[in-house]
């Protein structure tokens, strides 16, 4: 069994996991959100409710959605270890697991994209068609300024479940408050560390929640002040 860690080398410790884990979560959404975002607007593009459906594209998107958000993210992480490993020249690490943690997200956010885009009025939809918009127009100035709010929300509920991807990756040597909880808080039989990370991991997606609340509640305040 292992000495207790002193606690001034304890916040050093959960000072650097935290850095890490921001770089990893923080980069993920970013990346998540840049590709997720069109596949979902192509989702509800091509859904029996949406401007152009097209039934074959939509169940095939779908379907490719699904069964990626279907597998668990530690099983996805050996799953792509190998293109990890081909891409970035290792599959551990802080930025090795950024692959993964992207991958496992885009699908996850196209959906929290589709679902906030359905929400949207038809009968303002309706009315950007009858000036004569072009689709175009309409998704960007219509479905997407509608549903901003909701879709920042998404961006908060994608956030949060990637720093419990990101804890996860700890298992297998991902680096951050994963690693520090898993293997040197509870391997290394250490309550300060395990605990520790556990609760800076807590804060942390509390934070995240409680940011892209604020700023969805803010950004519908906006909306409601221009109409």
């Amino acid at each position: 069994m292992s000495d207790v860690t002193p606690w001034s080398e304890v916040l050093e410790i959960l000072a650097e996991s935290t850095v890490a884990t921001l770089y990893m979560v923080l980069v993920s959404t970013l990346l998540a959100v840049l590709g997720g975002l069109p596949l979902g607007v192509l989702l509800h593009m091509s859904s029996p409710v949406g401007l152009s459906p097209r039934p074959v594209l939509y169940r095939a998107l779908g379907v490719v959605v699904d069964v990626v958000r279907s597998v668990p993210f530690v099983v996805l992480l050996v799953i792509l270890a190998s293109f990890t490993r081909l891409l970035i020249g290792t599959s551990i690490g802080t930025t090795a697991v950024i692959v993964p943690l992207v991958i496992g997200a885009v699908p996850f956010f196209a959906r929290l994209t589709q679902n906030a885009l359905r929400e949207v009025s038809f009968t303002v939809v309706e009315a950007a068609i009858t000036t004569g918009s072009s689709r175009l127009r309409i998704v960007w100035t219509v479905l997407l300024g509608e549903a901003r709010a909701a879709l920042v929300g998404a961006v908060g509920v994608t956030a949060v479940a990637l720093i419990g991807y990101a804890a996860m990756a700890g298992a297998i040597g991902g680096g951050g408050l994963g690693t520090t909880a898993i293997q040197d808080g509870y391997q290394g039989y250490d309550d300060r560390l395990l605990y520790g990370s556990v609760l800076v991991l807590a804060v942390l997606a509390f934070g995240m929640q409680l940011i892209t609340d604020s700023t969805a509640k803010l950004v519908d305040r906006r909306r409601t002040a221009s109409g």
